[in-house]
């Protein structure tokens, strides 16, 4: 069974940092491209960054280039994205995904980002 479990949200000030972590079972991690996806309160999904499967390769939303970073580490099972600079129109959930057949598939609850002064 594919599980992918988010951590490391929480309330923070704009301007301010947070690390969030996914970690990743029921699937060889290592092949996948894998991506993080955020959904703001009223709001649909909004594909945030991804990373191919042997970091090679990152891509980010116009919205946070430049202030989000991720990374993953295969021996680890694990994603990361580094939020700095953060604003409060980052406040969202924010999830990861396991992208299959050009689609990033959730499977975990996700973990609540508010950015908030």
């Amino acid at each position: 069974e594919v599980q992918l479990v988010e951590s490391g949200g929480g309330l923070v000030q704009p301007g301010g940092s947070l690390r969030l972590s996914c970690a990743a079972s029921g699937f060889t991690f290592s092949s996948y491209v894998m991506s993080w996806v955020r959904q703001a309160p009223g709001k649909g999904l909004e594909w945030v960054s991804s990373i191919s499967s042997s970091s090679g390769v990152t891509n980010y939303a116009d919205s946070v280039k430049g202030r989000f970073t991720i990374s993953r580490d295969n021996a680890k099972n694990t994603l990361y994205l580094q939020m700095n600079s953060l604003k409060p129109v980052d406040t969202a959930v924010y999830y990861c995904g396991r992208r299959v057949d050009g689609i990033d598939q959730r499977g975990g609850q996700g973990t609540q980002v508010t950015v908030s002064s």
